[in-house]
Order: structure tokens, then C-alpha cells, then sequence
């Protein structure tokens, strides 16, 4: 009987130039995947069939993904190989082999070879909601209006002309969500265009953890530190009001 093409473990390999190497930060936790360099072209095998298709995937510049059969490499859902599979290579864990370092001095930069600005980007996942910042003059006259069972779940700070909220549930007020990861708070719909830099990014400057990083979705952030929050009341809303000229 003829084996069922459709039961068979597909097998991926994959190639770019190594001039897009810096590239592949996105994908470096996959820790599945191997690393292999060729003269002027890098090479990757491992991947799952669902990271083959990832939005990761697709946006390496230059990339080709190819699924190994019988020794030959063919292109997505060609029926002629496009090449031999690639012998006598140096494979290594991708996580081991792409080591980000950070740059002595400029707290935006990261990279592996080359300095690399950090960036959000939209995100391809959802992610519950734990922070909310609002402006302090649209929201004074909110705060009396919710219920104290409501207000005693909640932690908050003052930045400048603005209100961290923190906690779940959120409260109904304008303003912007954030989700958290890793200790940083990140703008509703976005995640870090190398995901791998989250954990590195506290290991540099949150190592006590005792902060929380709040960031822009142009990758700047704001240290706040845990003991300013304090916990929400009426009545510690409207002592902060007496202190501070909104308008």
C-alpha cells in the first residue's frame, strides 16, 4: 500500500544570505531550530510545521523555505526539487548560535553583530489586558463614580499629567491598555519585534525587579518603580487632586 502523503512528517530546511542574518533575532527563542553557515548563505532546518507558516517566517527578507524529501529540497508546494539537500554542515541551536549582546552605552540599541533598534510591532496574538494610563483632567470626575469593591483591586501612580492604573479588573475609563510581560508593560496589540529581548531587556535594567517598564509603541520606555503604586481609593484620588493643578 502506498503511503499517505498526508500522515507524513514534513521535514523543513530554509536559507538566506548572511547579509540578513541580524534578521533572524526574531525567531531565535525557537530553540527546535538549528543554524548552519554555507560560504554566503545561512541555513536552518527544525522548524514546525506551524512556525513555517508564522508571521515571523514571512517577514525575513530573502528567506526560502523548502521541505526535504527523500534527500532533495523543494519549494512550497512545488513537485520538481529545486536543490540537493546540503551536507557536511556545522549545525548549532539557533539561541546559542545568535548571541544578542548589548552595546555599551544607548539604552535603545541591542544586536547581534550590529546594533539593532529595539521596536514594538503589532502583535499576531492577544494578550489580556492589566494597565491602563489615563489623563488626569478626563477622568477626575470618573474616579467617585466607581464602586470602592472595584477601586480596592486597583494600584495606581501619578506620571506627570497622567494616571497608571494596574490591575484587573480594569475600570471603564479613557485612555490606553497595556499587557504585561516579563515585567514590562506593553501598549495593548503590540509585542517587542524581537521577542527574545524581553527577558535581556530586564536582565539589563530591571535586574531587581523591583520596576515596571512602561512602553511606547516607538520603543522608549519609563521606568516606574513598584513602591510608588499605592492602592486606589476615593480618597487618596481626591488628596492627589488638592496637590495638583489640572486643568
Amino acid at each position: 500500500m502506498a503511503e499517505d502523503p498526508s500522515k507524513r512528517i514534513k521535514e523543513f530546511w530554509a536559507e538566506l544570505p548572511r547579509a540578513d542574518e541580524d534578521f533572524l533575532g526574531a525567531v531565535r527563542d525557537w530553540k527546535n531550530v538549528q543554524i548552519a553557515v554555507d560560504d554566503d548563505t545561512v541555513w536552518l532546518k527544525g522548524f514546525t510545521e506551524e512556525q513555517a507558516v508564522s508571521a515571523e517566517i514571512q517577514q525575513l527578507p530573502d528567506f526560502i523555505l523548502y521541505e526535504l524529501r527523500e534527500g532533495l529540497l523543494f519549494k512550497k508546494e512545488a513537485l520538481v526539487p529545486s536543490k540537493k539537500m546540503r551536507t557536511a554542515l556545522l549545525w548549532s541551536p539557533i539561541d546559542k548560535a545568535l548571541r544578542l549582546t548589548f552595546p555599551a552605552s544607548n539604552q535603545n540599541y541591542f544586536g547581534i553583530d550590529e546594533k539593532i533598534q529595539v521596536r514594538l510591532k503589532p502583535g499576531s496574538e492577544e494578550h489580556p489586558v492589566v494597565a491602563l494610563v489615563s489623563i488626569l483632567s478626563e477622568i477626575k470626575e470618573n474616579i467617585p463614580l466607581q464602586q470602592n469593591f472595584k477601586l480596592e483591586k486597583i494600584e495606581w501612580a501619578v506620571i506627570n499629567d497622567k494616571a497608571l492604573f494596574l490591575g484587573t479588573p480594569l475600570l471603564s475609563l479613557p485612555g490606553k491598555t497595556y499587557w504585561t510581560k516579563h515585567g514590562h508593560l506593553l501598549p495593548a496589540g503590540f509585542d517587542f519585534e524581537f521577542k527574545n529581548l524581553s527577558s535581556l531587556l530586564q536582565q539589563q535594567y530591571n535586574k531587581g525587579s523591583d520596576k515596571w517598564l512602561l512602553w511606547n509603541e516607538d520603543g522608549t520606555y519609563l521606568p516606574i518603580k513598584k513602591e510608588d503604586l499605592r492602592p486606589l481609593s476615593v480618597s487618596s484620588f481626591r488628596l492627589t487632586e488638592k496637590t495638583k493643578e489640572w486643568i
